[in-house]
């Protein structure tokens, strides 16, 4: 059984756990149970009634929180020309082609957290696919970070873009904000990636589609929320 610290059994006691509380009350709780002594992550977890295993009813995308993460990017821009130097224009904070993805190979360097390719570099981003999939680097479509349109992707990633995608269990996980942010905008991030992720909902499911929501800290408690208290 995992032995909590002293912090957490401290904060803990400030959540019921058999409670579903309103989006309001948990958003304000949750600044209430961080036990760190840095900025902690604030993040929600969205069950899904989903069959994870086939693949029309996965989810996986991109979007931008009106609020931002409170966390900057580092942006790894793999594209030539023009491209490459609208990327570098647009505070992109690595820009290469061929030399970047010879750098993350032979070198094992990952000092940057998303990568943006240009469909044309996606044969050669591709050949490092084994590298970057385990670690959920490799660029992609459905997530923007494939596209021609470099600078408007630089500018989202950078303003509080996130992406997410359904584990094995039918669960997403993404960052709503930092525990320094207030509540009416830890609120406001919530509230739209809910939205947009029951927004999202594959045909292919029927009936319920978001079963559960919990946010916490960076290792703080889980804060179970009344889905009801969405305007879904």
């Amino acid at each position: 059984m995992r032995k909590h610290s002293k912090k957490y059994v401290e904060v803990a006691k400030l959540v019921d756990t058999d409670k579903l509380y309103s989006k309001e009350e948990a958003t304000k709780l949750v600044k209430k149970t961080s036990t760190t002594n840095f900025d902690g992550t604030v993040e929600v977890a969205i069950k899904l009634n989903i069959d994870a295993k086939k693949t029309d009813q996965q989810l996986r995308g991109s979007l931008v929180m009106p609020n931002g993460t409170g966390k900057s990017k580092k942006v790894l821009v793999i594209a030539k020309g023009d491209y490459a130097t609208e990327a570098k224009n647009a505070g992109a904070d690595y820009v290469g082609d061929k030399d970047m993805i010879d750098k993350i190979k032979n070198e094992n360097w990952f000092d940057f957290d998303v990568i943006v390719a240009t469909p044309d570099m996606m044969p050669e981003v591709g050949k490092i696919g084994n590298i970057l999939g385990p670690k959920g680097l490799m660029p992609n479509p459905k997530t923007g970070t494939v596209t021609n349109k470099v600078a408007d992707v630089i500018k989202d990633l950078k303003s509080g873009m996130v992406t997410y995608k359904t584990d094995s269990y039918g669960n997403i996980h993404t960052i709503i904000g930092k525990v320094s942010f207030k509540e009416e905008k830890l609120l406001e991030n919530l509230e739209y990636v809910v939205r947009t992720i029951n927004k999202a909902k594959p045909q292919a499911v029927k009936g319920i589609f978001i079963d559960k929501i919990t946010i916490a800290t960076t290792m703080g408690p889980g804060i179970k929320v009344d889905k009801n208290s969405f305007e879904l």
